[in-house]
């Protein structure tokens, strides 16, 4: 594939999503309890976070774990809402060094993914989405664990010498995991937007 059609391609989803994002913004000043504009809100911020710093990605997860749970409260039963969450939840498991937040971050994303599946039994991305979950658990837990082994077994210096690796190493597997898991129905997303915005495209004969 061409590069430069490539590239074009994603700076258009980009803006795309930066424009759902100020449509949502400004019908939210209209009507706070749109639970769908609150949803649209919120896998805006989801995706836009894939593309920027460390630190702006993880002030649009927070806002976005925000909008998404402002429709959890107002229909608890909107399981789109649910599994976005779940997705923000661990995005934000993947961005966090803590190793204790991390964890509680996974809980809380395998929550909404089950709370989703309860409300849609056959959809088959959150079945899969819950599993992806659980994986990125149990490779946290084994980095940890990695991690604790190998300072037990070695002298402090030793062990100071490869914390920055050890970190880099830890670093990377949340980069790459992260954004797999958060990438997940982004093609099907921007489709459904790609879609809402041509059916909203006045036409020539008006």
């Amino acid at each position: 594939m061409d590069m430069s059609v490539e590239n074009s391609d994603s700076e258009t989803d980009i803006e795309l999503l930066f424009q759902t994002r100020l449509n949502a913004e400004a019908k939210y000043s209209l009507n706070p309890n749109d639970t769908q504009n609150l949803t649209q809100w919120g896998m805006a911020l989801l995706q836009l976070a894939q593309y920027g710093t460390l630190q702006d990605s993880k002030k649009m997860v927070k806002e976005a774990i925000s909008k998404l749970e402002e429709v959890a409260k107002i229909d608890s039963r909107k399981h789109e809402a649910l599994w976005h969450l779940g997705k923000a939840h661990s995005a934000e498991a993947f961005l966090t060094s803590d190793s204790i937040e991390t964890l509680s971050n996974f809980e809380k994303a395998d929550l909404y993914f089950q709370k989703a599946l309860d409300e849609d039994p056959r959809n088959e991305m959150y079945r899969k989405s819950m599993e992806a979950n659980a994986q990125a658990m149990l490779l946290h837990m084994k980095l940890q664990l990695g991690t604790v082994q190998q300072a037990s077994g070695g002298s402090s210096t030793s062990f100071n010498a490869k914390s920055p690796a050890m970190k880099a190493n830890h670093d990377l597997m949340y980069d790459v995991f992260g954004w797999v898991l958060l990438g997940a129905g982004i093609v099907a997303w921007l489709g459904m937007a790609k879609s809402q915005a041509h059916l909203c495209t006045p036409s020539l004969d008006e």
